[in-house]
Order: C-alpha cells, then structure tokens, then sequence
C-alpha cells in the first residue's frame, strides 16, 4: 500500500523495480504469494466489508443506480469467491520461461521461443472492487508489477483489499510494491502515468466505454482494449424454448451491470410468436424495447430505435428484434454488436456451426448464456478483463494473456552469410 504524498513517477518506478525482482522468483514463491493473499481476504473479510458499506452508503446518497450499486457491492459469499479466484491462480501453471516452440534450422541454430512478463501494467477500472484481487493475482502469476487505478467510488474497498494483498505478499518476501494503487483521484496523475512510456508497458483499462476511449486517446503506452459488451442472444427457429427462455434470462439478469450481460434479443420469426410471450413473462423485471414485428406480439413494449442496437445498457433493459434467418442474425450481430460476446440456441449444429463461424467476436457460444464468457468459466482462474482487441489478447485474459515471449537462438558458431 502507498503512503501519500507520492509523485506518480516514483510510484511507476517502484513498479518497474518491482517488476525487476518479480522476474527472479520462482513459481513455487509466487503461488504460495497468491494462497497467502487468498487466506487474508477471508481472514479480514469483515475489515473488507466494512469499507466497504462506506462505499456503498456514499454511492446510494450520490444516487448510483441499483445495478451498479450491485457491482460495487461486496457480501461475504462474493469474498469467498475472491478467494476461490486466487486459488484457482494460484494452481495455475506457471507461464514463465515456458519454452512453448522449438526448432533446429538447417544452419544448425536452434530457435526457442519462451514466455516472459510483460513487464509493468496499469489497470484502470470501475466500479467492481472484485476485480482488484482478480488483476493482482493475475499479474503476480505471470511475474508482472500492476498498478491499481480504480474508481472514487470504490477507494475504500479497494485500499482495503490492496492492503490485505501486501501482507499476503510480503509475508512470502515478494516486493509489497509489486501491487499498487493510485492515491489520488484527479484526472491529471491518470494523463501523468498514461505518458511514462518508459516505466509502465501495458494500460488496461476496464470500464464503460467513454472510460476506455479517452484512455486510448491520451496513452503513449500500448492500450489494451476492453471495449463495451453489446452482447446478443439468437434463438433459432429449432431451439429448444425451454433452454432458450433459461439461457436468455440468466444472460440479461443474474448480474445485468456487467460486461458479458446480454443486452440484445433476436427471435426467428417461425418460434417468436410462441417464444416472447412466455419470455415476457419471465423477464418481467426487465424493460423490453422492440422493432415493429416484435410490438405486434407483445403490444405493450417501447418502440427501439436504431441506436438501441448497439446500446450497452447495463441495467434491466434489453432490446427484442424478429429476423427472418440466422444469415439475417449474423448480419445483424455483426453491424452493430460490439464483437465482445454472442450466443446462438438451436438444435441444428449445421446452423450453429455457421453462427460460430461467422459472427466476428471475441467469444461465440452454443447454447450457453453469455455469461459463461468469463475467465473462470473457461478455465483461466480468473481474468483481468475481456479484450474486445484483436492484439495482442482476444477474449477473456487470464495469465498467459499477460506475458510475452523472446526468441532465443543457440548456436554454435554460426554465421550469416
């Protein structure tokens, strides 16, 4: 944890320092680091939870809304899932200095290339104090430094929560600065740290959309994406329904502020009149806004405009479109999806096979809720965020996503001629 005052440059060079002293610790080090850091967030839960109900006071006297309130939000059951993230990264397998390919050329050189760390990364974030254990512990794993960055509205659960991390990582003699936040919450120290090149390797920023643009546009450090999640959900005409009307209610409203919520409906034309009445029904807490064959079935909902097609609502509003085919789905998802998240139910793998193919995002499923696309849902531990970048990672990333790799060539001799 830092002490104020600090210059953002001093903060940056105890992360490169850091960094430095990470690239010499085993694995077995840091894995223990990472388990220690899990048995401090559930030995000092009732510490976490107390800052934060500060926070949650301030955000609901602020008028924050309820879905991100929701996120802001920490129970003990959502600790212990914290601690489970760590744990599951911390049995990872270690990704540095995995040689992962190898060839002799016929001069006799033979070439490796190995995984290293990245190096030094900034982590700018939102409301979702959660996400601050989840991005330590990945980082830590791959031998990276990270600087924390989050949001006002979260400033006392997450210095909490660093704090309890530090003493997870000392206690083992890993640098405490190798996990950092920000102190200080002005725009100008973020421009500060988003110009030292030099220092910092990698930015990640993880937030709504207008958060990541101006961080792309002001970053001379390489910025790693993790645009809006305008997901869809395409119930084809030979869906089972009783899957669908599951899939579709658990993609827009078991956690309907996070990214991988879905935020779109699409109905084939032959199934719609049977399927979004009773969806409807279900989704009585949600607002439904539709295109016109969509408002003859169910009369009652509001109009949607063209803009609704790539909203990210991040609340209980999910916008309802009729197609004729799943060619005319794909089409649609492709214009105005944000390429973070899609899923198809049907029954015909022919069709779905097509789906899989053609729609440009991230992570496409098949008869699976949007919110499985999540980096321990798919076996990465946890994940420090979803890249809707197609450089350097795509997708949820988790601990490989973070590292990089060097050539290492071994000769004997050898002479370029």
């Amino acid at each position: 944890m830092i002490e104020a005052p600090i210059s953002m440059r001093q903060l940056a060079e105890r992360a490169r320092d850091a960094g430095v002293a990470l690239r010499n610790c085993t694995a077995d080090q840091k894995t223990r680091a990472i388990q220690a850091m899990a048995r401090g967030l559930l030995q000092h839960a009732d510490r976490i939870l107390a800052a934060n109900a500060k926070d949650v006071e301030a955000a609901k006297a602020a008028g924050m809304g309820s879905a991100k309130v929701d996120r802001l939000t920490l129970t003990e059951a959502r600790i212990r899932d914290m601690a489970a993230g760590l744990e599951a990264v911390a049995e990872l397998p270690d990704p540095v200095g995995e040689t992962f390919a190898q060839t002799t050329m016929p001069s006799g050189i033979k070439v490796e290339r190995v995984r290293v760390p990245l190096g030094v990364i900034l982590f700018i974030y939102e409301a979702r104090p959660n996400t601050t254990a989840d991005a330590a512990a990945i980082c830590l794993k791959a031998s990276n430094a990270i600087i924390l960055r989050g949001g006002r509205e979260a400033k006392e659960s997450n210095a909490a929560i660093v704090r309890v991390l530090s003493e997870g990582l000392t206690s083992e003699g890993l640098p405490a600065d190798a996990i950092q936040t920000v102190p200080v919450y002005d725009h100008e120290s973020v421009n500060e740290l988003l110009g030292m090149s030099g220092l910092i390797d990698l930015v990640i920023p993880r937030g709504g959309e207008g958060l990541i643009r101006t961080v792309a546009q002001h970053s001379t450090i390489p910025v790693l994406k993790h645009f809006k999640g305008t997901c869809y959900v395409y119930v084809d005409e030979t869906a089972d329904l009783d899957m669908a009307e599951e899939i579709v209610f658990n993609s827009k409203v078991q956690r309907p502020a996070v990214c991988n919520a879905s935020e779109h409906l699409l109905v084939h034309r032959s199934v719609a009149t049977q399927f979004l009445p009773r969806m409807a029904r279900r989704l009585d807490m949600v607002e439904l806004r539709g295109d016109e064959p969509t408002r003859r079935i169910l009369p009652g909902i509001r109009a949607a405009t063209d803009d609704d097609w790539s909203e990210e609502y991040l609340d209980l509003i999910m916008g309802v479109k009729v197609v004729a085919s799943a060619d005319e789905a794909i089409d649609h998802i492709n214009t105005y999806s944000s390429h973070h998240t899609d899923t198809i139910v049907t029954e015909r793998e022919a069709v779905a096979r097509h789906f899989l193919h053609d729609v440009d995002s991230a992570t496409v499923l098949w008869n699976a809720s949007t919110r499985m696309a999540d980096g321990g849902q798919v076996g990465l531990g946890a994940e420090i965020g979803i890249s809707t970048d197609k450089l350097h990672a795509r997708g949820p990333m988790g601990v490989e996503e973070l590292t990089s790799y060097k050539w290492v060539v071994i000769g004997t001799g050898q002479i370029r001629k």
